[in-house]
């Protein structure tokens, strides 16, 4: 009777772990798509990157402000840096962010958003605090649903993606990576649109 006990209780493990996984990414389709590290996305909508779009909180803090936006811009290749304040990796991606930011100008929406549940388990507060203790000055968002990530984020944190003004990921990969690694990444996206 044990043995049954056992086996019930590792597959009810198996079982909520696989939802968990699913919860935050998502079920796969046949048109996911990834190849050497970048991300292909398909539209939804009607061929034009459109149903691809997710609003994003914005946040007071240092090159921010608190507003929305959406993601990625009609208007311009959109940056976006995915990281979390627990995360020591994206503490280290923050000198290259800086550099990038200070490169690629205002030819792009550059932009870092968090998934973590701001106003829950993590104040907004202690947020801005981490941004400016390391050196953010850039737009600064939240995706406490993970909605934004369940279409961009390329593995583990911090993760990267470059997005034409079409809505297609034309650059995505996870990691630290240098300025010359981000800011080429965004130039596929520049490049895209003209």
């Amino acid at each position: 009777m044990r043995r049954r006990e056992l086996l019930a209780g590792l597959g009810s493990v198996g079982v909520l772990a696989g939802a968990g996984v699913v919860a935050l990414n998502g079920l796969p389709t046949l048109d996911d798509t990834a190849t050497n590290g970048d991300l292909e996305t398909t539209d939804s909508g009607d061929g034009d990157g459109q149903g691809d779009r997710v609003t994003v909180e914005t946040i007071d803090a240092p090159g921010s402000e608190a507003g929305e936006v959406t993601v990625p811009s009609t208007e311009q290749a959109t940056f976006v840096d995915f990281f979390g304040t627990w995360c020591p990796p994206c503490v280290e991606q923050m000198p290259a962010l800086y550099e990038a930011n200070e490169r690629v100008g205002d030819r792009v929406r550059f932009m870092s958003v968090t998934t973590e549940p701001v106003g829950d388990t993590i104040s907004e507060q202690e947020v801005v605090d981490w941004w400016e203790e390391h050196d953010g000055n850039w737009l600064l968002g939240t995706d406490p649903r993970a909605e934004l990530a369940a279409r961009y984020l390329a593995g583990g944190y911090p993760s990267a993606v470059a997005i034409d003004a079409a809505g297609r990921v034309q650059w995505s990969d996870a990691g630290v990576k240098t300025a010359d690694e981000l800011v080429d990444g965004i130039e596929r996206a520049l490049e895209s649109d003209e």
